[in-house]
């Protein structure tokens, strides 16, 4: 009878207590288990990451994932894998960062290689064509929303919808290359920063709220463990490592295979997209598409879309629909031979995973030290708050190129794909209206594509 008082009373005790340490191998079976479960985008993955290391297992407490978070967020490149990579660090040393890293990323890696090949190999199967018209229109209603929800978080002021505005009008009517557009907004952050403070101190951080899940493995005010000390003698060697394994694998690419190979200019090119990547994987897709699209002619728009529609409906990083782009183009370019399409497929996937995720790896290895150095909130937002107010303007310009192609595939002299029109119409509503998830939208967009080619016969295009 008196059996249940004891054990609350033990329960509560247990939750005062700090849990026991981690080992690696325990860390280690908890990464891979997140890298097949990382699903829902940026947001998805933060969410899934404070329930299960802040609230569940309380291997650090919700201050210190904060403030490793608002790190992430100032850099290029997903902040979701970089702050896996910075727990995964803060825990078990560098080893710890770059197994955590690595598992976010392998899992959804190993998937899009087996999609695209499905994909580009059966794709003109009718029923699989099927699902993928059905697809593409929930995809376009998916990156309109992606342009509200950054706007409505970024645009709290007059000055951040003009630059919003400007960033539109310089890619869509001017073709400004996107890089460029960064470094505007960036510049007129930096100064808009101590001219009017005020005007961008609305971007970039999170702040710890007031709830409590008790006391932590690495709690608010425990100290940096020892190889968490800042040194230059430990940032050069994560700097020199770094370089090691970039110029590496480029020379050896490059020496193969000369500089205008394909598997060369992957190298080259999505090492420059992973140093852009401020503000998400939607902020970069507009570059990745004047690449891969327009100036190598890796993928076509179509392919793009559909790329994208996979990279939604695959665990990790968002910003692997890059493996998707370079499969594709070393299968259809075939750049191993016509005997090699898979191989030459898997390795130009493998060759821009390797180059898009590596700067990841750098700057949290070499600036962790310096983000553990002090527990006070970061500074410098305002160039990041600029950056993401122009990046609102790019991922709308997005959303009108995937709409137009959409909608009218033969260009605006050939008809209105009114199938396509209602399936987006409909997806936006079920995004917008009735905020339905995204793997949700795009699962009966697909449906209701094959449907349609179930009753209308196979599908044009």
């Amino acid at each position: 009878m008196h059996q249940s008082p004891n054990n609350s009373e033990s329960t509560e005790v247990a939750e005062r207590q700090a849990p026991a340490p981690v080992s690696l191998a325990t860390a280690f079976w908890f990464w891979l288990k997140l890298g097949f479960i990382s699903f829902g985008g940026p947001a998805g993955q933060i969410a899934i990451l404070h329930q299960e290391l802040v609230e569940r297992r309380r291997w650090l407490s919700e201050r210190r994932f904060l403030h490793a978070l608002n790190y992430c967020m100032l850099l290029p490149g997903p902040e979701a894998q970089q702050l896996v990579t910075y727990i995964g660090w803060l825990m078990h040393k560098r080893w710890g960062g770059v197994l955590a890293g690595a598992l976010f990323v392998l899992p959804s890696l190993f998937i899009l290689i087996a999609l695209s090949w499905v994909y580009i190999a059966f794709g003109d199967v009718p029923w699989i064509a099927g699902l993928f018209f059905g697809i593409k229109p929930a995809v376009t209603a998916i990156v309109v929303q992606a342009a509200h929800r950054i706007g409505s978080r970024a645009l709290k002021n007059n000055t951040l919808w003009a630059i919003a505005a400007a960033s539109f009008v310089a890619i869509f009517a001017l073709d400004v290359p996107f890089p460029l557009i960064v470094g505007m907004a960036a510049a007129v952050g930096y100064v808009g920063g101590r001219v009017s403070p005020n005007t961008f101190q609305t971007g970039g951080g999170h702040r710890a709220s007031n709830a409590s899940y008790g006391p932590a493995l690495i709690d608010d005010h425990t100290p940096p463990p020892a190889h968490a000390h800042f040194s230059f003698a430990g940032l050069a060697q994560v700097l020199l490592a770094g370089a090691v394994l970039w110029t590496v694998p480029m020379g050896v690419l490059y020496a193969v295979f000369g500089w205008d190979h394909s598997f060369t200019q992957m190298g080259w090119f999505f090492t420059k997209a992973a140093l852009l990547t401020f503000g998400g994987a939607y902020a970069v897709l507009p570059y990745v598409y004047q690449g891969a699209v327009g100036q190598f002619g890796w993928v076509t728009p179509t392919q793009m879309m559909d790329g994208l529609a996979l990279g939604e409906t695959t665990p990790g990083p968002l910003i692997m629909v890059v493996a998707f782009v370079a499969f594709i183009g070393g299968y259809v370019k075939a750049l191993l031979g016509p005997e090699s399409l898979f191989a030459a497929g898997a390795l130009a996937a493998c060759l821009v995973t390797w180059f898009t995720f590596l700067p990841s790896f750098i700057f949290i290895l070499g600036g962790g030290p310096l983000v553990e150095s002090t527990h006070r909130n970061l500074k410098f937002t305002a160039p990041l708050t600029a950056i993401t107010a122009a990046v609102v303007g790019v991922v709308l310009n997005l959303a009108l190129f995937f709409g137009y192609h959409l909608l009218w595939p033969e260009g605006f002299d050939g008809a209105l794909d009114m199938r396509s029109a209602l399936i987006a119409i409909g997806a936006a509503v079920a995004l917008f209206k009735y905020k339905r998830g995204v793997m949700e939208v795009i699962f009966f967009c697909a449906l209701t594509g094959l449907a349609m080619h179930l009753l209308a016969g196979p599908l044009a295009g």
